[in-house]
């Protein structure tokens, strides 16, 4: 071999390892991309309120509640009125909802949904009066208010009306602040529970053991085929900071099903990787029926009163496509749209295919239509 065969082969070798080692990287993943850990979780907030300051696009007579709300607020602020008095055109009833972190402390600022909840057509420019938002324990752990941003607007006429985006729902950058944290101490637990994302006997057990090889000690078991338990280290109770940080990044290859998922809707079909395919012969053409209606119309005689006389005449033809049956094959997901491209199958067709290979036995695969 020359010099050059040499450095040639030597330049081939290098890509061979780059594209393996772009290919390793591809495959693995990190563990806080599909897995959440116990304690790291957000609790849903909750609480009624209302917006003011709306320009008469609030809610109507016909919502009672608003009214009723309306005279609660002003008689806690020392104004006594009838409800039958108020006009809420410029005010409306609204549902106000946060996510809380477990870690969110007194003082930090949570961000807020605003949505309308009676017949009101839009919210811009409304300011959301003080509302307390409650957890599913019925305690108040945050109190939200300020100027709203909406995202869509309502412009309507006496006989048009244009509408863009949502205009009756909401956000408050910041606008709830943490009265109460949630009593929860993160550090004070004995071990961690890893909950993947998927329901995979395979998977888990390779989390699993690369979790004990990590850390070099056997601190991980499975528990079902989607929770590992995992024992804090004695260097790290009492400081998980840095142990949860070294978990998040380890490195896992999660495993799939074969699966085929299949959006007749749209027409959009998805086949996953390990999708294998029985030697099978295929034959699909389309069936076209056309028919028209041409009508022939016969005039009466000149001098007579009789009407003209329509005879229906209906013309069908049928069109149907000839193609040969064609033998594919798939050991591979690139060898089964080779095959599938190969019969010239649209998305509609493939669906149907995918559906008549299932039943035929030939597909290795779950076929789930959405």
């Amino acid at each position: 071999m020359n010099i050059t065969g040499k450095v040639k082969a030597i330049f081939l070798a290098v890509v061979a390892i780059f594209v393996l080692g772009i290919w390793d990287s591809v495959q693995a993943v990190r563990l806080k991309d599909v897995a959440t850990f116990s304690g790291v979780r957000e609790n849903q907030l909750v609480g009624y309120g209302l917006v003011v300051g709306l320009d008469g696009s609030g809610d109507s007579q016909a919502s009672p509640f608003t009214l009723r709300s309306m005279s609660n607020m002003l008689e806690g602020m020392g104004v006594s009125v009838n409800p039958a008095d108020l006009q809420p055109d410029n005010v409306a009833a609204v549902m106000v909802t946060a996510s809380m972190p477990s870690s969110a402390r007194p003082g930090s600022k949570l961000d807020v949904t605003v949505s309308s909840m009676g017949d009101a057509d839009s919210l811009l420019g409304g300011v959301l009066i003080q509302t307390p938002l409650s957890g599913i324990d019925g305690q108040i752990y945050a109190i939200a208010q300020g100027q709203l941003t909406v995202g869509g607007y309502s412009v309507a006429g006496d006989a048009a009306e244009i509408t863009t985006g949502v205009p009756t729902g909401a956000r408050i950058p910041g606008g709830a602040t943490i009265e109460r944290e949630i009593p929860y101490r993160f550090n004070t637990q004995n071990e961690i529970v890893v909950n993947l994302n998927m329901q995979d006997f395979s998977t888990t057990a390779q989390v699993t053991e690369s979790i004990n090889e990590h850390f070099g000690s056997n601190l991980a078991y499975a528990e079902d085929n989607s929770t590992i338990r995992v024992d804090i280290p004695d260097g790290f109770r009492g400081n998980l900071v840095p142990f949860m940080a070294a978990l998040e990044h380890l490195q896992v290859s999660p495993d799939s099903p074969a699966r085929v998922v299949v959006d007749e809707k749209t027409g959009t079909v998805v086949i996953g990787e390990h999708v294998r395919l029985s030697r099978v012969a295929i034959s699909h053409g389309a069936l076209t029926v056309m028919v028209r209606e041409v009508p022939d119309v016969f005039m009466p005689l000149p001098f007579t009163d009789a009407p003209p006389v329509i005879v229906p005449e209906t013309e069908i033809d049928i069109i149907e496509e000839e193609r040969q049956l064609s033998i594919i094959e798939g050991a591979t997901i690139n060898e089964l749209v080779d095959g599938l491209n190969a019969i010239g199958a649209t998305p509609r067709d493939l669906i149907s295919i995918l559906r008549t290979l299932k039943a035929a036995g030939a597909l290795h695969a779950e076929l789930e239509v959405i």
